[in-house]
């Protein structure tokens, strides 16, 4: 357990820190480029949610987000000895939702700053990535967790 709760944490920190160096380094809609053709940084200020979805509604995302993060905290509780896995993709959605929570709660709004370059996607940032990466792993254990039972 405490392991899942110092993962969050630095998970956090992480995402606070690269969106830092971002808004103290780019203007608001500066691009740098990383890897040419790849990525770059863009400064992007996200008062929604995924691809601006829904934006304004700081105080719904905020409730929305503590209540998220109680009952996954109490689900990596539930699910101490039960495998890896599954409380890791706990974790990995709790990091997202916190470090998109505290930019919300402290500045109105998301900073978001990874563009790909190879392919048309939405700016994202570091809890972005933890979200996307928590919730395909807990498909992945919902589906692995079936297949287990109806193989016996």
């Amino acid at each position: 357990m405490i392991g899942y709760i110092v993962l969050i944490a630095i998970g956090v920190l992480l995402d606070q820190w690269t969106k830092m160096l971002v808004v103290n380094h780019l203007a608001l809609g500066e691009t740098k480029p990383v890897l040419d053709k790849i990525f770059s940084l863009f400064y992007l200020q996200n008062k929604g949610a995924a691809w601006g979805i829904l934006e304004g509604q700081r105080l719904f995302f905020l409730v929305i987000t503590i209540a998220v993060v109680i009952v996954l905290v109490y689900l990596i509780y539930q699910n101490r000895n039960n495998g890896i896995l599954v409380n890791l993709s706990y974790a990995l959605i709790a990091m997202g939702a916190i470090g998109n929570g505290i930019d919300r709660y402290r500045l109105g709004y998301v900073v978001d700053m990874i563009q790909l370059e190879f392919i048309d996607f939405p700016i994202f940032n570091v809890a972005d990535m933890c979200l996307t990466v928590g919730v395909i792993l807990l498909i992945s254990y919902f589906i692995l967790d079936e297949v287990r039972a109806h193989l016996g």
